[in-house]
């Protein structure tokens, strides 16, 4: 027997994101039973079972795996053709579904979006905001944020902004303790640390004329929410090394002071990452681009105070 209904495809697809029916009944607002009787149909017309049941979860068998494959190819046309149906129409819609750090969404990206859906009033925002990276190819996302050096070669991806992390600390607490005169003396100081990567990033890099120095720091205080290093820094607790986009607003206004200005930090772009080559809807692509043009027009603030040896 064939497929009756290409629709109970999605079951197969959510079924497989979540690990389990529950998750996928979630995720397409119906019961586990419908789900579970949906996935049982789909079974009995292919002759094939899809899926190794388990008490804690669903694995793929390598029918599934390849069932998956195509259904997940077919409906991106499905949505391609959808997609140019409506471009025939003038408008935008549907979802762009979007995971952004934590900060960088707080300090700059707000705004933006909510110019970016006055300009399409047909399109809906999904927003995942926090510091732990999803698996782009796995996760429902349609375009994920991420700083850093890029290591997944599956990924297509568009270079938004260049940016270098900015050593900061707030007046506070260097009314306290002086201000560091070279990299070395933050090994006195109270370094606010994150994890990035499930890695905690204590391995502080600095240049001048050329030549790179390397600071392995601590302090009292360590996070998996890099937007959490930001606020001890501001209330005072030390000192960070944060993107400079995340800290533009605090250095502009003074709440935070720029230290060691005269040593380069290593580079740390922010990318558009895409799950998929094969086929980009037109929504995303848009948002891509009103992104880059932002930020092609607002360059990183590097105003403000700032504490010189």
């Amino acid at each position: 027997m064939k497929i009756e209904n290409i629709a109970d495809l999605q079951v197969l697809v959510h079924t497989a994101r979540g690990g389990t029916l529950t998750a996928a009944a979630s995720a397409l607002g119906i019961t586990p039973a419908a789900a579970s009787a949906t996935l049982k149909r789909l079974e009995s017309q292919l002759g094939a079972r899809l899926f190794e049941r388990s008490t804690r979860a669903m694995r793929l068998t390598p029918q599934g795996q390849t069932l998956l494959d195509y259904a997940v190819r077919a409906f991106e046309l499905l949505a391609e053709g959808e997609s140019l149906v409506q471009a025939d129409r003038g408008a935008l819609v549907g979802t762009v579904r979007v995971a952004a750090p934590s900060d960088l969404t707080r300090v700059t990206l707000l705004p933006w979006f909510d110019d970016f859906l006055a300009l399409h009033p047909g399109l809906q925002l999904a927003l995942s905001v926090g510091d732990r990276p999803l698996d782009v190819m796995r996760d429902e996302v349609d375009m994920a944020l991420r700083y850093g050096p890029l290591a997944d070669s599956r990924l297509v991806a568009r270079r938004l902004a260049d940016s270098r992390p900015a050593l900061c600390a707030s007046p506070a607490y260097l009314r306290r303790h002086p201000a560091p005169q070279t990299p070395h003396d933050l090994l006195q100081h109270n370094c606010l640390t994150f994890h990035r990567g499930g890695r905690r990033q204590r391995l502080w890099r600095f240049a001048r004329h050329g030549h790179w120095t390397e600071v392995r720091v601590d302090g009292d205080r360590v996070v998996d929410d890099a937007s959490l290093a930001r606020e001890w820094a501001l209330a005072g607790h030390g000192i960070t090394l944060k993107s400079a986009l995340d800290l533009q607003r605090d250095v502009a206004s003074g709440a935070l002071m720029r230290l060691l200005p005269d040593w380069d930090t290593e580079p740390y772009p922010l990318h558009a990452l895409l799950p998929s080559g094969r086929f980009v809807p037109a929504r995303v692509r848009a948002l891509v681009d009103f992104l880059a043009l932002k930020f092609a027009s607002n360059p990183t603030q590097e105003t403000g105070p700032k504490i010189t040896a």
